[in-house]
């Protein structure tokens, strides 16, 4: 009998553009680097309604992708240092981040925590974390943990909790 190897951890972090991801991404990072785990960046591209010209509308959504991966690319090395791999990037177009949440983790079931930033200032949660607490976290037939960080954490913080 053989066995076969578990495979690795996988922390799932969505970006958004807002300034508490970063937070969510050290913490996933540390998290991953104790565990011998590895991150995925998950970027949601809102998709473009634009009627008219449809090579118009091409053009903008492969703008939006472009920029979408720019903006994700930038993480790598941060991650790479921190974990000593590189993140895997998950751009998906969607409507709904929660929809295309759901297609990621029913498609990888390395995927074994969610890591969320909590907005700042008196904003609340965020949207994310709040459709979270309301409907659970039962997603792709699959209970999966969520760790909500505080956007405010500062790197030593997340450096004693992770």
């Amino acid at each position: 009998m053989t066995l076969q190897a578990a495979s690795p951890r996988k922390f799932l972090v969505i970006t958004d553009g807002s300034v508490e991801f970063a937070a969510a991404l050290r913490f996933a990072c540390r998290r991953a680097r104790s565990t011998d785990g590895t991150v995925a960046i998950l970027r949601v591209i809102a998709p473009v309604v634009f009627e008219h010209w449809s090579g118009v509308r091409d053009e903008i959504e492969r703008q939006a992708r472009a920029e979408a991966a720019e903006e994700v690319q930038a993480f790598a090395p941060l991650v790479r240092a921190e974990t000593g791999h590189d993140p895997e990037i998950l751009l998906i177009r969607a409507d709904d981040t929660r929809e295309a949440l759901r297609r990621v983790i029913s498609a990888d079931r390395d995927i074994k925590i969610l890591v969320l930033a909590a907005a700042t200032g008196g904003r609340g949660p965020g949207p994310l974390v709040n459709s979270i607490a309301r409907e659970g976290v039962r997603w792709g037939g699959r209970n999966l943990p969520v760790t909500v960080v505080p956007g405010d954490l500062s790197d030593a913080e997340i450096d004693d909790l992770a």
